[in-house]
Formats: C-alpha cells, structure tokens, sequence
C-alpha cells in the first residue's frame, strides 16, 4: 500500500491501554509538534469494571499517573484511595480476626490507588484526542515492516473493513500480551517463575470487617476501611487478591505457584469456588451472597516473561506487558510502564533534536533490565514462603525498603535517566543489589526450615503488625515526595542502602538464632564487618520475630 503525507507519523503506538495511552500523553507533554498515532484494537468507550486487571497501583506508577501526567483530580474523583497492602494468613480459616494481619493502621503519606481500568482507559482516550493525538479505536494491525538505518518503518491496519498504511519514525509496541513487535522481530524470552492466575469481577464491594464481630478488631485501622486495602490473603504457595473498584464492582484473583496449586485446579468459576472453599472458606462464603453476582472469569498460565530487547537504535521499542512483566503481587506492572515510557520519552527527545540516541537505549535496557532481573527475584522460587506467618511478614518489610529506598526514590526525583548520578551510585545499587540477591534464599530458606520444624499447623494468634508504627519505614514513604539537589540525593541514596544493610544483618541475626545450622555465609560475606552492628538499635521490635502461636491439626494430633 502507498502512504502519503497525511499518513505519516513521527511516532505510531500500536495499542491504547494503559501503557500505550499514557506514553501518548507524556510524548504530547514533551513535544506539541509531534504527530503521534495510537491504534487500539478495542472500540471506545469499553465497559467498566471487568475489562482488565492491573487495578491496584503502588507508589511509583501512582506517583506517574497523579503527578507526572497531571491525572491527580480524576484519580481522587473517580477511583479509590488505597489503603495500602494488607496482608493476612488465613488459609483455611474462617475466623481472619484471629489470623496474622499485616498493614497499616494509618495512611501513609505517599499516596497511591485502586484503578477501575475500563473508568481509567476511557477517560485517558479522551484526553488523548483532546491534545492533538489521533487515537483510531477499532483498529485490527495487519502487517509491520520495521525499517533499519533512516528509513521509516510502516505499518498496516484495517479498520471498518477499509485498509489503512502508515509510515512512521518511531514504532513503539505497546499492544500486550499480542506483543506484535515481539513477535515479527523474535525477541520472546521466558524465565524460571512458573505461576498461573484466575480471575473474576463481582458486583458489590466486600469488606473483611464485614467478617468480624471485633470492635477491638476493627478499630485497629484508623479509618476502619480495610476494604480500601489491596487485601492478600496468603497460603502455602498462593496468595488471592481482593481490590475494590469505583465502579461498585470487587476484582478477586488466586495467584499460584504451578507446582503446588496446578491451574487445572481453578481453570473454571465453578473450580476456583471450590478451591476457595478449602484454602479460604470465609472469602468464598462472602462471594456466595446473591448480591456479588459474577460480571466475567479469565485465566492465565505462566503469566511471567521478559523480553530479549525492549528499546532499540532502529527506532523502536517497546513498553507494558509487549515487553516484560513480572508477578502482580506488589503491583508493579504501572511501575515499569512508568519506567520504560519515561525512557522511551528521553530517547524521542534525543532523536528529535538531532543528538546520537543509540548508545542510550543500550544504557537504559542495561537499567531496565536491571530493575527487571531484581524485581523478579521477589516472587521467583519465593512462593513456598507465603504461608509462613513468621518469615512472610520480614519479606513484605524487607522488600518494601529495598523499593522505597533505591527504585522509587530514582523515579520520584525524576533521575532514571542521569548517566552521571547513577554512575556516582553505582557502588551502592551494586552493594543493595548483592543484598538483595542473598537476602531472598537466606528467607526462603528460613521458611523451609520453620516448615520442617512445625508441619501442617494453623496460625492463630490474631495479631496485627503495624507498618505505620515503623518509624523509619514510614519515613522511608515519606520522603519520596522530597525534590532534592544532586548531592543530597546521592547522601539520601546512600544513606537510604546503609538503612538496608542494617535491616539485613539484623535479619540475618535472627535466622542464626532460630536455626543455627541455617547457611547464611553467603548474606555474611556481602554485609562484611561493622564495628556499629551491636551498638545499633533493632530496627523491629520482637513481636515482628516472634513465632505466632499454632495448633497441630487435628488428623495430625
């Protein structure tokens, strides 16, 4: 097909989800002369509520969406303020005011939200045409030719029966799991974190405190709204999702290891039901009520994987799930579309003013990647671990700082893309890295030996950990709404990995004292010798440390 030029484009986005309209409109703030395309398969409006997962933000993705992108208003007006994660060990148990809650009795000061992805999507459409963007919706690509040297790349798309080509400077893929750009050019990459999803919406909100009778219980939370929360309610090698949406509707979703809960065990309604009546039998009497009618089920096997290249000197890349995704347990996926449209921003804006761009997308892949490879390394293999109400709950902290304190701070001061200030803090991301690396097997290793030493109990003591009353970790929140200078970033980030290499050998320490015979030379040796360790104050108090009571099951007794 021949082009002309009305179907010429300096930057075509193939896909208008979240990733792909959302870099259309950080494009438009970076340059009102550019003419940008978006060709979403979908027609618009789409309905609300079950369209698509992906509802809960955390802070960085939050921080893009409110902040960078100016969307604050229509978060706070049309969405759901979240009330943090919340976490509670209750497999197979009815009575959650008795189970090991994790959270926040108070909201923290960073904030972030729950997202009704249909509301979100629509509304971003909008926007998009109102600035200037040619969003075609109904779009179905029928061919890509992706070009080397100078030459445009071309793309071909059908809509309404009609044939349309457009050529293009800049091809970015932002269409999904179709992954079109993946797919012609090869580039599909699997890795090692074997996990499977279902998923429903429901009509109505749940409430856990609908569940207790507590006052003592419910007045724990300062509002008492943990339905806000994005509630996990963990296992044995799963967790099950609880999100609400503005929309009156409830997302529910199972999150399993492959190996310990197969797929074939919940690949229906009728089965994830069942499944939910053995593992968590009060969640699954809540839904039976008549008012939380079923709105849609899905599924999905092996939902993790990377990509071999994401961002290239021939002037295409790609961004969301066309590229890499990880694990929803800590919500990152806004995170990294955050992340890589902010990098695909900076290269547009390097080619636009006639500089060399190519050795950039290079160095920001190795960056991506990077986070990538260090982010998976929180679900991968970790699963096993997520019933354990002893160890789980050090994980939640201990990954939580090592976002707050390296990642989420790069991104709020807008320094993702400063060469010279990473390059000054490449020994502490090397240090937190190393750290980090180790940290993950010493915990997992900690839950296998807890497991050996007390099979098959129920976890009952009710307590709460408050992550709120954690001075340093709700300071590690706060100050990610800092704006600093160059030098106090660089003191705040190293002071920020010194704050994890205290929190790893404190952690470290205790897992030497409940399980002697536990390897942890590996951590020992990258935390090396510190003359301040025994003079420095616990960063937790005991009870985070402390086994929770349990009762031998009954067929075991």
């Amino acid at each position: 097909m021949s082009t002309d030029t009305a179907s010429r484009a300096d930057v075509v986005i193939l896909g208008g989800g979240l990733a792909g309209l959302t870099l259309a409109l950080q494009l438009r703030q970076q340059d009102g002369a550019l003419r940008i395309v978006v060709l979403e398969r979908h027609r618009h409006p789409v309905r609300e509520a079950a369209f698509k997962v992906g509802e809960s933000t955390v802070e960085i993705g939050a921080h893009y969406l409110a902040d960078v992108l100016g969307l604050q208003t229509h978060l706070d007006s049309e969405h759901i303020r979240k009330f943090g994660f919340r976490f509670f060990f209750s497999e197979g148990r009815e009575d959650i005011d008795r189970c090991t809650e994790i959270g926040v009795s108070r909201i923290l000061a960073t904030p972030s939200w729950q997202i009704d992805r249909g509301r979100l999507e629509n509304y971003l459409g909008g926007l998009v045409r109102e600035r200037g963007i040619d969003f075609i919706d109904g779009a179905i690509v029928r061919g890509l030719d992706a070009a080397s040297g100078d030459a445009d790349h071309g793309v071909r798309y059908e809509r309404d029966g009609q044939s349309h080509a457009l050529a293009t400077r800049w091809l970015v893929d932002s269409s999904g799991r179709a992954g079109l750009v993946k797919r012609k050019l090869g580039l599909a990459q699997p890795n090692a974190h074997d996990a499977n999803a279902a998923w429903w919406r429901v009509d109505g909100h749940l409430d856990p405190n609908d569940w207790s009778g507590d006052a003592a219980w419910h007045a724990r939370c300062t509002p008492p709204d943990r339905w806000r929360s994005t509630n996990h309610l963990c296992g044995p090698g799963y967790w099950v999702w609880m999100i609400p949406l503005s929309s009156g509707a409830h997302s529910i979703g199972i999150v399993c290891d492959a190996g310990m809960h197969p797929l074939e065990t919940m690949n229906t309604h009728a089965k994830a039901m069942a499944w939910l009546q053995q593992h968590q039998p009060r969640l699954a009497r809540a839904l039976a009520a008549p008012e939380h009618g079923l709105q849609d089920f899905m599924f999905l096997r092996h939902f993790s994987y990377g990509c071999a290249q994401l961002f290239s000197r021939e002037r295409w890349a790609l961004t969301g799930e066309a590229g890499l995704f990880l694990d929803p347990f800590y919500s990152p996926g806004s995170d990294f579309i955050a992340l890589s449209n902010t990098y695909i921003c900076d290269l547009i804006a390097r080619d636009r003013a006639g500089t060399p761009f190519a050795p950039y997308a290079s160095m920001y892949e190795q960056l991506y990647v990077s986070f990538y490879e260090n982010t998976l390394s929180l679900y991968q293999d970790q699963y096993a671990l997520f019933g354990d109400a002893q160890v789980m709950p050090l994980k939640v902290i201990w990954d939580y700082t090592f976002y707050w304190a390296l990642l989420a701070p790069l991104y709020f001061d807008q320094r993702q893309c400063d060469l010279a200030v990473l390059g000054r803090l490449r020994d502490e991301f090397t240090l937190a890295s190393a750290l980090n690396r180790e940290m993950q097997p010493l915990l997992r290793a900690w839950g296998e030996c807890n497991r050996a030493e007390r099979p098959a109990t129920s976890q009952l003591d009710g307590r709460m950990l408050d992550q709120y009353r954690i001075g340093w970790f709700n300071e590690l929140n706060r100050a990610l709404n800092d704006r600093l200078d160059e030098a106090a970033f660089v003191e705040r980030i190293r002071a920020n990995v010194q704050l994890m290499r205290r929190l790893a050998r404190e952690l470290l320490e205790h897992a030497r004292a409940q399980h002697p015979g536990l390897d942890t030379a590996p951590l020992a040796a990258v935390l090396g010798t510190d003359a301040d360790a025994e003079a420095t104050a616990p960063l937790l108090s005991p009870e985070w440390y402390a086994l929770p009571q349990r009762e031998v099951a009954a067929e075991l007794a």
